[in-house]
């Protein structure tokens, strides 16, 4: 969708307040042959393709509150690929390749830079894990190499490269395909191409429980009336498990609060992402030039959206101790995402036990990352009744079997029972 200049000037001098609405606004059918529960990214983007992949259409997206009010629009917007456990390698590749073209797809600029992400570290043994983590994608042909601390000076000044630093810099693995999206750009684009195919997108529209008939999962009870499907998905990030608890379900997965923060704004310091390997913490810089930082989730199981001030201090902590000149920066504000935990720091996409109800969940920390890629092989596994071979591997038994996808290395630290 294109408006000439003089439209956006005239739009302007109104206030913003006479452009035409991106979705419909529907009143729920009684009946549906898909329904998702979530109006985030996950869940918009299963309902996007499901009907453009697989030519479902009746399709209703229904959203406790307002959509992309939830973990799409409370997380730090980092894109990235260098994942090495053999599942998720293939998954979150296929996924950075689909958000390389999304917005031409989705013909909504969804602001996704290409600017690339260095993971420092610090010792022998760091370095060595990091050469392992390239040398295997690298063989998955997926892009990234080993850069040291001297062409990383050159390349992003402003960190601690002295010798004596608390944690010295030793070189970095550097993948330039990574970068960042508008969070909510991300989410919108997915709703206006989801609608433009049929789906209904329900906001202020909270499931209660859910419809059986002799066992099977065949709709369910909101605040707006009943609502029946052949088919019910589930894409509620951090809410996971309760929603799952409505079915009888229980969930190897907790929720806890990842904080994200970003400071006043700044002339451009730096160009890229830079996650600092000998303490949990990364940043980049938005196109308002705000710093955008995030570090480890809260210890603690919670469903609030606050954060408690040890992890605010381990994040500031660590950024200084990398970056100096953050002690004299403001912070602006504030805010955190319920995460759903895994025991292994892998996601589940699957049909569950229950006939009718299918499972997208357990994102840890890939989830923003991984929202092409969840709502492509999602809508696979709920057209076909199969999974894709991108996402196999993510079937809730794996935790029953002992298979676990161990991935702590790229970023999460599960805190499971």
């Amino acid at each position: 969708m294109r408006y000439s200049a003089f439209e956006i000037f005239k739009q302007g001098l109104t206030g913003h307040r006479n452009w035409p609405a991106l979705w419909r606004d529907p009143v729920p059918k009684e009946r549906y042959d898909v329904i998702i529960i979530g109006g985030g990214g996950h869940g918009l983007a299963t309902a996007y393709y499901l009907a453009k992949e697989h030519g479902i259409t009746n399709v209703a997206v229904l959203e406790k509150g307002w959509l992309g009010g939830g973990n799409t629009g409370r997380n730090t917007t980092i894109v990235r690929s260098n994942y090495m456990i053999e599942g998720n390698t293939e998954f979150y590749e296929h996924s950075l390749k689909l958000w390389e073209g999304l917005s031409q797809d989705l013909n909504y600029n969804v602001m996704f830079s290409q600017r690339g992400q260095y993971n420092t570290f610090h010792n022998p043994g760091q370095r060595d894990v990091a050469r392992r983590r390239a040398n295997t994608l690298r063989l998955n042909g997926i892009e990234a190499e080993l850069i040291d601390a001297k062409q990383m000076a050159a390349e992003v000044p402003g960190l601690d490269y002295s010798a004596n630093a608390r944690f010295p810099i030793l070189g970095a693995m550097y993948q330039k395909r990574a970068g960042t999206a508008r969070h909510d750009a991300v989410a919108w684009g997915y709703a206006r191409g989801a609608d433009s195919f049929g789906v209904d997108i329900i906001q202020n529209c909270e499931v209660g429980e859910f419809i059986r008939d002799q066992g099977r999962i065949t709709g369910v009870r909101t605040n707006r009336g009943d609502i029946r499907a052949d088919k019910v998905g589930m894409a509620v990030a951090g809410h996971t498990s309760h929603v799952a608890a409505k079915a009888g379900l229980t969930l190897p997965i907790e929720t806890h609060v990842l904080q994200a923060f970003v400071s006043e704004p700044l002339k451009p310091i730096f160009d890229t992402v830079i996650s600092f390997g000998a303490a949990h913490f990364y940043i980049s810089q938005s196109d308002k030039g705000g710093l955008v930082m995030g570090g480890d989730i809260d210890g603690y199981n919670s469903y609030a959206q606050r954060g408690g001030m040890p992890t605010m201090e381990h994040v500031f902590a660590a950024g200084v101790s990398f970056m100096p000149y953050l002690s004299r920066l403001k912070i602006l504000r504030q805010w955190g995402g319920v995460m759903d935990m895994t025991m292994d720091g892998s996601p589940i996409i699957c049909k569950s036990p229950i006939d009718g109800l299918y499972i997208n969940g357990g994102w840890c920390y890939g989830g923003f990352k991984a929202t092409p890629a969840s709502g492509w092989c999602f809508a696979h596994t709920i057209a076909r009744d199969e999974p894709h071979e991108f996402n196999a591997k993510f079937g809730l038994d794996r935790f029953s079997r002992g298979f676990a996808l161990d991935e702590r290395g790229a970023g999460p630290t599960p805190h499971a029972h």
